[in-house]
């Protein structure tokens, strides 16, 4: 049976100010598309594999502007649902040197955060669908969507998907306490969980402080004591000057952790690179990659990402190869 991947979550469209200028002296935005499901589906798509991406946006340009930049992609946009009125909006000033990246969210009242149960037909969704990946920043959009979301998950696990989830905390859309409310339930069906530190501290209130080891792969096994997550993966940057970041990811199944090689890197634009590691990771799941490949693969993807701008990782197979198993990835290729 061939494999195909549905992804559920909000597409939006980002504005960034050009030349790295503050939202207060910005006369002109670039504009893109991307949301975290999106960006794994088309990462996964990039990669060969029939990838679906499941959401709600409006009938109008804007919308299928943005059907046609996963379209074009190679994604299948045929469950995608139309109607409502607004695309969700957000603004990012890049990080520059010491001054952090600012994101502003604008996407309140948005098609997806006012769909409803009935909006989404997922016995129609899931025929002939082997895995179901979706992000903690859906449930966190609206009451909504928190429960169309858990009743995905119910389904994907009773026609015997695997479900994956990227917790991806975002304080700027809910706090802890609910955070944690929410994805308590929702983790109970979840079989591969993404998931740093910093997302167990925000949504589980994980004390990882004390741990005396890796914190990572602390909150790993912190994560499968209390949900039947089959693997806990992370992946993480240290920065190590104002220009210079250090990638490094982990796996953690079957009682072991694996960590991969650390890659030291300039970022372009960094947005993205967490899904870029899912897609890698969900890609190195269906080839049955043993782990300690599973996570070179993935986090060679992620690091890709950060070389390529906008939300998608326009990547290749090929090219994840080359810089994760290969001494050569960053010579001229003639």
């Amino acid at each position: 049976m061939k494999d195909k991947i549905i992804t559920f979550g909000e597409i939006m469209l980002r504005l960034t100010p050009e030349n790295n200028d503050r939202f207060t002296q910005c006369h002109q935005f670039e504009g893109v598309y991307g949301g975290g499901e999106a960006n794994t589906a088309v990462s996964l798509a990039n990669f060969g594999v029939d990838c679906a991406y499941v959401t709600k946006l409006p009938k109008h340009g804007i919308g299928q502007s943005a059907v046609n930049s996963l379209r074009q992609y190679g994604v299948d946009i045929s469950k995608i649902v139309r109607g409502g009125e607004q695309i969700g909006i957000y603004f990012l000033e890049k990080k520059t040197s010491q001054r952090p990246s600012n994101v502003i969210y604008n996407r309140n009242g948005s098609a997806i955060a006012l769909a409803e149960e009935s909006d989404f037909d997922w016995d129609d969704i899931f025929k002939d669908a082997t895995w179901f990946h979706f992000s903690g920043i859906t449930p966190a959009i609206s009451d909504g969507l928190a429960e169309i979301c858990l009743k995905a998950c119910k389904i994907a696990k009773e026609k015997g998907l695997t479900v994956s989830c990227d917790l991806n905390y975002r304080s700027k859309l809910w706090d802890g306490e609910k955070a944690n409310k929410v994805m308590s339930e929702i983790c109970k069906y979840v079989d591969i969980c993404i998931a740093n530190e910093d997302d167990a501290i925000g949504i589980f209130q994980l004390d990882t402080s004390a741990s005396g080891e890796n914190r990572n792969e602390y909150t790993a096994k912190e994560l499968m004591k209390r949900f039947p997550f089959k693997m806990v993966a992370s992946v993480w940057r240290t920065e190590k000057s104002i220009t210079t970041f250090e990638l490094q990811a982990m796996v953690y199944t079957g009682g072991k952790a694996y960590y991969s090689k650390k890659y030291y890197m300039d970022i372009l634009d960094y947005i993205g690179a967490g899904d870029a590691y899912c897609a890698g990771l969900i890609y190195a799941c269906l080839k049955n990659y043993e782990p300690q490949k599973m996570v070179e693969f993935a986090n060679a993807a992620s690091c890709l990402k950060h070389t390529v701008s906008g939300d998608f990782n326009l990547v290749t197979v090929e090219e994840v190869e080359r810089l994760a198993f290969s001494e050569s990835g960053n010579e001229v290729q003639r």
